[in-house]
């Protein structure tokens, strides 16, 4: 039973974002939270080099593919940031980390002492049923909470009465 004058104390929220249509839920969903416990927000994008490396990484001399890949994550996190409300905004911080994604937001939740990890849900595809999602790897490694941001159901979505 908790102290009836104990409070939740949320002063860093460490924020997975992947570039998928959900990552706009999941945004709201933080700065909602941001706003409400007066924390900071750190913004991370984990990378790693895919299967199918895009062409226009390998066409510029001047960057690695690795730089590349950081680059373009960069620029995804800057473009969210954007969205967010000033106040919350002003003391956001965005950070890219080469690691897959579930080690790199537990790692990173870790050495910021983050109080709270919001992730966007996956559906489950094939290989996700053998091996776990990221959200539910974050779910079972991380050392703080995590919150799941489910997507919106669809209007022909299973209903439990």
């Amino acid at each position: 039973m908790s102290e009836p004058n104990s409070r939740v104390e949320i002063r860093r929220i460490l924020v997975g974002l992947d570039g998928s249509p959900r990552e706009a839920r999941v945004l709201d969903t933080a700065a909602d939270l941001a706003t409400r416990y007066s924390a900071s927000l750190v913004l991370m994008r984990a990378v790693g080099l895919p299967p199918e490396i895009p062409p226009e990484a390998w066409q510029n001399p001047a960057l690695s593919v690795k730089e590349f890949l950081e680059a373009k994550a960069l620029e995804g996190l800057e473009r969210m940031a954007r969205l967010l409300p000033p106040a919350v905004r002003a003391s956001c911080r965005l950070e890219v980390v080469v690691a897959t994604p579930w080690q790199g937001l537990c790692v990173g939740a870790q050495s910021m002492e983050a109080d709270l990890i919001v992730i966007g849900s996956h559906g489950y595809g094939g290989l996700d049923r053998v091996l776990g999602t990221t959200a539910g790897r974050v779910v079972n490694h991380a050392l703080c909470s995590v919150l799941v941001v489910r997507s919106l159901p669809d209007a022909g979505s299973l209903r439990l009465s």
